[in-house]
């Protein structure tokens, strides 16, 4: 049993510590200013027109600076001396959502946001959409208006299935998800129905006052037929597909329809793809006349990532080896895409305030092989690699 004393000095002692726990510990380490920083890279901005060697700051899922030597305050640092630091990477056509990891492979590639062009259709479009909203990025969907999607033997070869019907009532279902549709022209995919499919695409988006991209390139209909039919904010894709029916005519002058298209706010995209969408000399002459491309795209399958596409920055490293500067490069895989569809309103830049979605990329020196949809190979001395990716202020995983 404790006596008096012994009782008073262990009150005392109690009283002591108790006081001692509410006092602040000022020592302790204050939480850090930034979540991360992308030092020492050299910064490629096109919207903010920026190309120089800074560090980016990111705090709350947003750009919070981009200043020359900010203090390492963050709490995480990823090293970007001597690599390129650009805004995610936006691709207007894949078909990332055929696949349940569609997403996340292309988000290691640099792709912060997406459009699945058309995998599907009214039938089966709920399968898109539900990899479109449960992707980690930013992810739209574009309806086929063959109601049965991508066939083998044509999408809308039986004109029957490109019902406007059913796909005002899909659109109508998914709004939130759809934000366009998709018309594939080509001789092997329309027949001899492809403006009727272009016409019926155009009932379908004025009733919800959405885009049309069509998938040119081969088509039974010049494009002269085909073009009249577009309205601002629409898109061609696949622009530099040969004959018969390329954006150029024989002589390698720009068609003036073509010309006529983009005056009125039609979009021009590339669409590499696999088959039949892009060949060298094409693209050269194209590229001469100085009708150069609103966007670069992947036209991303799975299959693609063994063959042609690779992955996004491989697509934009052809057009360094045509003789594309850089930040033109980089503009139609960020700053340009970003003004096509309104879901990726204000991103496609490292201004501050801007959702924080960044790529890390490394321009490798060396001999590169590139190939086109024809298998011609052609040697460049430039190619970009995806090295880190950081989407809404978070780094992901990278492709290994």
């Amino acid at each position: 049993m404790l006596n008096r004393r012994q009782l008073f000095r262990a009150a005392a002692g109690a009283a002591a510590s108790t006081m001692v726990s509410r006092i602040p510990n000022v020592f302790a380490a204050a939480p850090a200013k930034y979540d991360v920083i992308v030092k020492g890279g050299r910064v490629i901005d096109p919207a903010a027109k920026l190309n120089a060697i800074r560090d980016v700051a990111i705090a709350g899922g947003r750009i919070a600076a981009v200043k020359a030597n900010i203090a390492a305050d963050a709490a995480e640092m990823i090293d970007a001396r001597g690599k390129l630091v650009v805004p995610g990477l936006i691709d207007i056509h894949t078909h990332a959502a055929r696949a349940t990891d569609g997403p996340a492979l292309c988000l290691a590639d640099g792709v912060t946001g997406f459009i699945d062009a058309g995998s599907q259709g009214a039938d089966r479009i709920s399968e898109t959409v539900a990899v479109a909203k449960s992707a980690p990025q930013q992810a739209r969907v574009l309806i086929n208006i063959g109601r049965a999607g991508i066939l083998p033997e044509g999408d809308t070869m039986d004109i029957s299935r490109a019902d406007v019907a059913a796909a005002r009532d899909a659109i109508a279902r998914n709004r939130d998800v759809i934000a366009g549709i998709k018309a594939r022209l080509s001789r092997d995919v329309a027949g001899d129905h492809d403006y009727e499919v272009l016409r019926r695409a155009q009932e379908v988006a004025s009733s919800f006052n959405i885009p049309v991209m069509i998938h040119m390139g081969q088509t039974v209909s010049p494009l002269s037929k085909l073009l009249p039919l577009l309205k601002p904010g629409d898109i061609v894709t696949h622009m530099f597909a040969p004959p018969p029916n390329s954006i150029i005519d024989e002589a390698g002058h720009i068609l003036p329809e073509v010309i006529a298209a983009r005056r009125r706010g039609v979009w021009f995209d590339l669409g590499n793809g696999r088959t039949g969408h892009l060949r060298w000399d094409i693209a050269e002459r194209v590229l001469q006349a100085g009708f150069l491309p609103d966007t670069f795209s992947t036209d991303w399958t799975p299959e693609g990532r063994t063959a042609q596409v690779i992955d996004f920055p491989n697509v934009m490293s052809k057009f360094l080896m045509l003789g594309m500067p850089l930040d033109q490069v980089i503009a139609r895989a960020t700053a340009n895409p970003a003004r096509v569809f309104k879901v990726f309103a204000g991103r496609g830049t490292l201004n501050v305030g801007a959702p924080a979605d960044v790529a890390v990329l490394e321009l490798r020196e060396g001999m590169f092989e590139f190939v086109d949809n024809y298998q011609n190979k052609r040697t460049g001395r430039q190619r970009l690699f995806p090295v880190a990716t950081v989407l809404g202020g978070m780094r992901v995983a990278t492709r290994t």
